[in-house]
């Protein structure tokens, strides 16, 4: 069966709303623990140098010393978070000899990708004003 498109209908302050129609269905799971579990999804993206690391896998793999020479961290810390990312299924490991090959384990990830420095670009003025969200830990002196 066809699935049917989800469209939505503007709140009253002019914000996007949760899809109406007949084929209307919630965007976040509806227990709490489902709603976690995207929460955790997202904070497993919430790190610049595991995004680095996603755009760098998107187009082919690489294996750690190629990541490393890449995003300019050290070995450890560049396997800590490809270990982080292959634990959360972002991305999948090939061991071959003594080398760990690392892909993008879906393709979506890529739209992901793309749609957040999409949106990002469209919100920098709001982002760089922010003050609920703090800078990078890693950026601070």
């Amino acid at each position: 069966m066809a699935e049917q498109a989800l469209t939505a209908v503007p709140a009253a302050d002019g914000r996007a709303a949760a899809p109406a129609g007949p084929a209307a269905r919630p965007l976040l799971p509806a227990a709490a623990d489902g709603v976690e579990l995207v929460a955790r999804f997202f904070r497993a993206l919430g790190d610049p140098a595991r995004l680095r690391l996603l755009e760098f896998l998107l187009p082919a793999e690489h294996t750690v010393s190629e990541c490393v020479a890449h995003i300019g961290l050290s070995q450890g810390r560049v396997s800590v978070h490809l270990a982080c990312l292959a634990d959360c299924g972002y991305v999948q490991v090939r061991r071959s000899g003594r080398f760990a090959w690392y892909t993008v384990a879906d393709p979506r990830v890529a739209d992901l990708v793309l749609l957040a420095r999409s949106l990002a670009a469209d919100n920098a003025a709001a982002l760089a004003d922010c003050v609920r969200i703090g800078p990078d830990p890693a950026q601070r002196p």
